[in-house]
């Protein structure tokens, strides 16, 4: 057999996601790359490792296991990479956190300086919304997970980073008359909403139940990118983390509208399972990030904090 560490790789990708096109995506790749680097892995085996009914793809009993085979070579060939760097004195091995959606805006800047002076640490950061974060936390998949709203079922620790404030926000073509509106003045708006899943949407409606508040759902996005495009368009309002909306409020894309009640205030917490042992390296980042915290607060969201 004359298999590669790159087919091994793409496979395994295949066999996670279920799917050629999910792969290719994840991988920066072709399809036809991937698709191709896939024939010629299987032309090695006379047993199939997958199957295509239709148009999906199937992976047999033998794919799996030869999936498993592949994971635990490719940890292999991580685990010389960390002995070399650990042999010349440099941190490394892998780090996995997976963070809710809005908080791009928040972790690459408690996490970079460090990246910068460990060079021989790979970081492995899944963006999703919150449903999927605390599954992949609860299930052990990762060493820390970034969120706004604490899971209620889990036994977990935190480490709080920034407070995370919400308020109404729409396009700039609306003049606002009247300081401090009522919550009434929601019962007018089409407002749009984030998917079910995303912790902005659990905060926003958790909001207008707590207040009584009958709105009009205009419309549901996957993301904050395409609801800020769509309240910039004029297509309606959102309550939305002020952590996303820096550049349009400074362009003056974007406006806040003063609502009694808002902002609502959370907080930015890098959370983990009760009791777990840490690697070094994820003991690493905790501690630098404890150590630093209130300098890269002041340093990097000093803007956030006039509002």
């Amino acid at each position: 057999m004359n298999y590669t560490l790159n087919q091994l790789q793409i496979f395994l990708k295949i066999v996670k996601t279920q799917s050629v096109t999910k792969a290719s995506e994840e991988l920066h790749l072709t399809q036809p790359a991937v698709s191709i680097q896939l024939k010629n892995f299987q032309e090695q085996f006379d047993i199939p490792l997958t199957e295509v009914v239709g148009r999906k793809i199937y992976i047999t009993d033998f794919g799996y296991e030869i999936a498993e085979a592949a994971e635990n070579i490719i940890n292999q060939v991580h685990a010389i990479n960390y002995k070399t760097l650990a042999y010349k004195g440099q941190m490394a091995g892998k780090l996995k956190i997976s963070i809710v959606s809005t908080g791009k805006y928040v972790m690459p800047y408690f996490l970079a300086d460090f990246m910068k002076e460990h060079s021989g640490i790979e970081l492995l950061m899944d963006v999703t919304n919150k449903s999927r974060v605390i599954e992949s936390l609860e299930n052990n998949e990762v060493d820390f997970a970034l969120v706004s709203i604490l899971p209620s079922k889990l036994n977990i620790e935190k480490l709080d980073l920034l407070q995370n404030k919400l308020y109404l926000v729409g396009n700039t073509d609306i003049t606002i008359e009247k300081e401090d509106q009522e919550e009434s003045f929601f019962e007018n708006l089409p407002l749009i909403f984030r998917e079910k899943g995303s912790g902005t949407r659990q905060t926003m409606v958790s909001f207008f139940e707590r207040n009584a508040i009958s709105v009009l759902n205009k419309m549901e996005l996957t993301s904050n990118e395409a609801v800020k495009q769509a309240l910039i368009a004029g297509l309606g309002y959102s309550i939305m983390p002020l952590i996303g909306i820096k550049s349009e409020l400074s362009n003056n894309e974007l406006q806040i509208i003063p609502v009694k009640g808002l902002p609502i205030t959370t907080n930015w917490s890098l959370i983990w399972l009760k009791g777990k042992k840490h690697s070094p390296v994820a003991k690493a980042i905790l501690n630098y990030i404890e150590k630093e915290k209130s300098n890269i607060v002041h340093d990097k969201f000093e803007w956030y904090e006039k509002y």
